[in-house]
This record gives structure tokens, sequence and C-alpha cells, in this order.
């Protein structure tokens, strides 16, 4: 097909009122900003997506990659997209999920009952809906690349992207309720999609955006909600037992009670036990989870001098600030940090007496990384020995929370012996097994146990590391829930690929780069929890290696353009250089740096194989003959990769190098002969 012909099928300049360079940056960033808005919003209503939050990812990159095969095959503007994307608000709303965590197979504990409809019914909706709300905007941004240069258009894409991601990051900064992502996508349909004689243009696109505004009012109006970088938070006044309550729920799920401390003591001995069961009077007192304030309340009723209190969620911290009847955060010996808790463990030099996890229970999962939850690496024996660090002489850390399992109380309390190297006090509160208190003095003589723990039964897993923090997962698998999704997911795009691009053999010349495209999501995975790890599991930790990709990809692109750059062979070897540093640099020694030298290094580690990876895409996409459809067959590898990020649950995040350096292997195999000459 001549550039002429791609251009009267794609939709060129002649057919839209704005330029093709502005066009496609916008609808880049469109792009993204509704992929991120997606995942965001759906996960914050179908509770099942809190945990699944790939889910919602991985419909996005096939309906991108969809998108670009469909670009050479249909004249119409893609007018299903708003169509499709009011009918999925639509069903959200209408039919809301709590999720049901009964299941050992989940990566949570605490069962709640189930309301809506069943996961298999909705969660199938959703991923379908995902995929075709997306393939309109990409089919958008494919019929630009066209009309430009290989690299040029693709320079344009992620300079748009990264403009999707800062707008986002913006708003999820300024707590933003969903109705103004409504607003964008709205004004970004407008823009983009053109009226056509004898299209209802005010049915298929007008009126379907102003009805998700709507929608999205509606509901930002009804609930009451208060939106966080991580939640759909609600609040309810309640009494209890004559005392005045506010319940927290995020996500639909009841998380956090603002009640008075003495109350909270009285009801549940749990919260008083870490007092008694350290011998050091608390005199400075850290706790991780601090919420909606109830712990720093108690903490301070307990004598506390001091109080290090650090919570991730700044409107969780704000509510505790309002709501709380002992406004424990108003009290002058309290110091809040709106931070990730093991971050503040690496980067504080103050030592306490009582170090305290209070029900730390983030009730979502790292966006980016498939089974990463807010609090994954805080329950590891790395963590344990970094709270120990900071205790003083005679000091204590204590835990507490709500165990389903009570393999689960055996498996933590293993976790904090294998770090202070004694047994630690167990209690468990409740008679089905559910409460339980873990503590353990810097010293077996800094703590006073009711009884000797009688170690952990057989059968119970070992600690989780920080390679492998999957606390809540028992055996060493991938659970059936997750191969049974992610079957489904693969076949279904199979038959989705098949029927909107044609026979697969028109993207079997670009077999490499789809390879290309399974092990880029892999690597980007590995950079998402490692920085988590170093940094902090925060949302503006995730935005900026989010960020930080797109500019090494972005940068990869410009040196291919502007400059001669080696052959792809000696590209790969790079590559596998630096796969080979990120293997051979351990976390623990990154860690052990001072924070600028950490984020150097750690900048360095992470990206130097995105890069090199990036000019070997770069060189071969301006070498392909077909620039949309290998573009889709690189976007439909990068689905493939994201249901691989399951493989962590076996071999750890580490390992995910060696899988993406197989997978690297096998791209440079499939390089056609004349891009290897």
């Amino acid at each position: 097909m001549t550039l002429q012909e791609q251009k009267a099928v794609g939709g060129g300049t002649s057919s839209h009122w704005l330029a093709v360079r502005p066009r496609l940056i916008l609808a880049s960033a469109f792009m993204l900003f509704l992929e991120l808005a997606l995942i965001r919003w759906t996960g914050s209503n179908i509770v099942h997506l809190s945990y699944f939050t790939n889910f919602v990812l991985l419909g996005s990159f096939l309906g991108i990659g969809l998108g670009f095969l469909r670009v050479g095959r249909s004249t119409r503007q893609p007018y299903y997209s708003p169509v499709v994307l009011f009918g999925l608000v639509l069903v959200v709303l209408t039919f809301p999920v709590t999720v049901d965590r009964s299941s050992e197979d989940v990566l949570y504990w605490t069962s709640l009952g189930t309301t809506g409809p069943p996961a298999w019914l909705i969660l199938p909706v959703i991923f379908c809906a995902a995929a075709v709300v997306l393939m309109g905007p990409a089919e958008l941004v494919g019929r630009c690349f066209p009309e430009l240069p290989r690299l040029e258009a693709y320079r344009y894409d992620l300079i748009g992207s990264l403009t999707g991601i800062a707008a986002f990051t913006a708003l999820s900064f300024l707590s933003a309720p969903p109705v103004f992502w409504g607003l964008i996508a709205a004004l970004a349909y407008g823009l983009l999609l053109v009226p056509r004689p004898r299209v209802p243009y005010l049915a298929l696109v007008t009126l379907p955006s102003l009805a998700v505004v709507g929608l999205l009012l509606a509901e930002t109006l009804t609930a009451g909600a208060i939106w966080s970088p991580y939640y759909k938070v609600t609040t309810r006044a309640l009494e209890i037992l004559g005392v005045p309550v506010t319940d927290i729920s995020v996500n639909g799920i009841p998380h956090q009670q603002a009640a008075p401390a003495a109350a909270r003591l009285q009801w549940e001995g749990q919260y008083g036990l870490p007092y008694e069961r350290a011998v050091a009077a608390p005199q400075d007192v850290l706790i991780v989870g601090a919420g909606s304030g109830t712990d720093v309340a108690i903490a301070l009723s307990k004598g506390a001098r001091r109080v290090d209190a650090v919570e991730i969620d700044p409107k969780l911290r704000e509510l505790g600030g309002s709501e709380h009847p002992d406004r424990p955060y108003d009290d002058p010996r309290v110091t809040t940090h709106v931070t990730d808790g093991r971050a503040f463990l690496e980067r504080t030099d103050r030592r306490y007496d009582l170090i305290l996890f209070a029900l730390p229970d983030s009730l979502t999962l790292v966006s980016g990384a498939s089974s990463l939850r807010l609090e994954s690496y805080l329950f590891t024996p790395e963590a344990m020995r970094a709270a120990r660090e900071h205790l003083k002489p005679g000091g204590a850390f204590s835990m507490y929370n709500y165990y389903r399992e009570s393999w689960l109380v055996d498996r933590l309390a293993g976790t904090v012996q294998s770090a202070f190297g004694h047994k630690p006090c167990v209690d468990v509160v409740s008679v089905s097994g559910q409460q339980a208190v873990i503590t353990a003095g810097a010293t077996p003589a800094a703590q006073r146990c009711a009884g000797p723990w009688a170690g952990a039964a057989a059968g119970t897993p070992p600690p989780a590391g920080d390679d492998r923090p999957f606390l809540y997962l028992k055996d060493r698998t991938i659970p059936a829930i997750y191969l049974i999704t992610l079957g489904l997911i693969l076949l279904v795009s199979l038959l989705a690929v098949r029927m909107v691009a044609g026979p697969y053999r028109r993207m079997r010349p670009y077999a490499d780069l789809f390879l290309l495209g399974v092990a880029f999501l892999l690597l980007e995975t590995k950079s998402v929890t490692g920085f988590a790890l170093l940094f902090g599991t925060t949302w503006v930790v995730n935005a900026i290696v989010f960020a930080g990709v797109l500019v090494a990809v972005l940068a990869a692109v410009e040196v291919t353009r502007r400059w001669r750059t080696p052959p792809l062979p000696a590209m790969y070897g790079v590559l596998f250089a630096g796969l080979v540093l990120a293997w051979l640099v351990p976390n623990a020694w990154l860690l052990s740096l001072p924070l600028p030298l950490r984020a150097v290094v750690a900048v360095t580690v992470a990206f130097l194989p995105i890069f090199a990876a990036n000019v070997v895409f770069a060189k071969r996409f301006a070498d392909s003959a077909d620039a949309t459809t290998s573009f889709g067959a690189n976007l439909l590898g990068a689905m493939v990769g994201g249901c691989l990020e399951y493989l962590a649950l076996v071999i750890g995040y580490q390992a995910l190098l060696i899988v993406a350096a197989l997978l690297y292997l096998g791209a440079f195999a499939l390089l056609p002969r004349r891009a290897l000459a």
C-alpha cells in the first residue's frame, strides 16, 4: 500500500481539522489518560479489580493493539468508543460489586460477602468493554502513523503518553473526583472524532460523552466520596454502645473506624497488648499505618511523649485530623509522615521504644504490578530487620491485624523470629484465630509474654522475602483463579485479533517485535517493583517510574533518529549486558546506599536495559514495511507480557530478568536477515 493510499484509508490531514502532529499528541495523551482512569475508577466500584489491577490493563493493551491493527481495514471513524464507554460506566454504577475474600487462592484475607453480579459475569464484561473503549483512541493514534516518518510518529506518540501521565498525576494530586476524568474524555472525543455526512454524530459522540459526565457527576454528589490517590473513600457516622464513631470504607470495603482510644481499648483488647508485652515504657513510638488516628490516640493515652505517625494515604490522614473524636493529630507530641512505611524505616535515623505496624492492610495493589500490594514490603524479614535496627536498647516491635488463617499468624511470627533471632510473643485474641498480636523485644529480656509461643505449625510456609513479597500466598504456585482468568484472556484475545485484523499471517513478519513487547512489559514490571522497594510504594513513586520509563524510551528514539547507532547485533549485546548488570546488583546493597546515590545507581541499573531494548525496537520499527501492523504486534506482545507477570508468584521478581532475557534471545533469533545485515 502506498503512502497516499494509507492516508486515504487512515484518514489523512485532509479529513481532519487538526494537523497530524498535534492530533497525534492529543490522541496519544487521551489514550493513556483513559487507560489510567479506567484502571482507577473501575477498581473503586468493582472491588475484584482492586486485587486484579492489571485485568483492565490487559484489556487496554488488547484494545490498543487491535486499534492499530484496524488501521487500513476501515475508513470509518471509531464512533463506537464513546458509546461503549457510556455502557461501561452505566453497568459499573448500576451493578457495583464487593468482593468475597474467603478463598485461600486469592492474595488477601478477611471474608466479606458479595453483592452485585458474580465475578465470572462482571469481569469478562469489564475486560471486553475496556478493550473496545481503548481501541478507539488507539485507532486514532494509528491513523497518524502513516502520515509521518516511523520514528517521528513514535516520538510524538511518546510525548503524548507523557502528557497523559502528567495530566492524570495532576488530577490525582488534586484529589479530583471522576467527573473531571469524564470531562476530559468528553472534550477529547469532541476534538478527535470528526463529524461525517450521514453519521448521527450527536447520538454517537455528543450524547454518550455528556451522559458519562452526568453519571460520574451523580456518583460524586450522591456518594459523598473523597477520592484519594489510592481509593474512593466514603464515611458515615455511627454510634456504638453510645459512643460516636466514624466508619471509613474504601472502594466499598469497611476499612477503619475513628473511635475514642478508651472505647477502642475496652472493645478490643488487642490494641493495648503491644504496650503490655513491651518492657520499656513507650516514650518514643513509631506507628506505621496510622490512618484515621485511633492507634495514635492509644499511644498518647499510654504516655508516649513523641509519636511518629506514618500513613501512606493523605486523605485517610486528613480524615483522622477532622473526624477522630480524640483529635490525636492536633497533639504537639505527634509528627505526621505521609509516605510508605518501609521507605520511612529506610530513611529515618531515629530510634524508638516501640515500633507498631497497626493494621497496615491496604486493600489494593500497586498499579502496574500484578500482585504487589501497597504494604507487601512491610512483612518481609528485611523489613523486620530494618525495624529492629531502629529500636532503642530495650525497645520492642509489635504488629496486629485480623487474620483469617492460622498459618498467616505462624508465618508472620516466624518472619519476626528470623529477623530478631528469638521467639516473639504471640497473642491470639479471638478463639477463631482471626485477631492476633505479635510482639518481639530487641532482646528476649525486652519482652514479657503471657506464655511461650509453641512455634510455627507443620506446613507453615517460610517468610515472604523482598524478592517474593507475597505474604498471603501459601504455596509457591500460581493460584487456579489466576490461571483460568489468564487463559480466558488469551483465548478471547486470539479470537479478537483474528476478527479485527484478519489472518495471523499479516503479523508473522513481526514476530520479533511481538517478543520485544512481551519482554519489555516484564522489564517495566521489574522496574516498578524495584523502585517501590527502594523508594516506597506511593503513587508518586509509581507515577515517576512510569514517566521515567517513557522518558528512557523517548531518549532511545531520539538517539536513533539523530545519530548513527550501532547495528542491531551490537545493540542486542548492550541489552544483554544491561540485563546481566541488573541481575548482579542486589536490592539489599542498593538499600544500604545513601538516598541520592541509591537513586543514581538504581536509575542507571534499571533504565540501561530499557534504553537499549528501545533502541533495538526503534531501529527495527523504522525498517518495518507496515508501521501500524508492526506497532500493533508489539502492543499485543505487551499484553502477553502482562500475563507472564504472574510468573513472579513462583520465581520472584528478580527471575523475571531471566525470562525477559530468553524472550529477547528469541526476538534476536527471529530477526529478518536484512535487519541483521
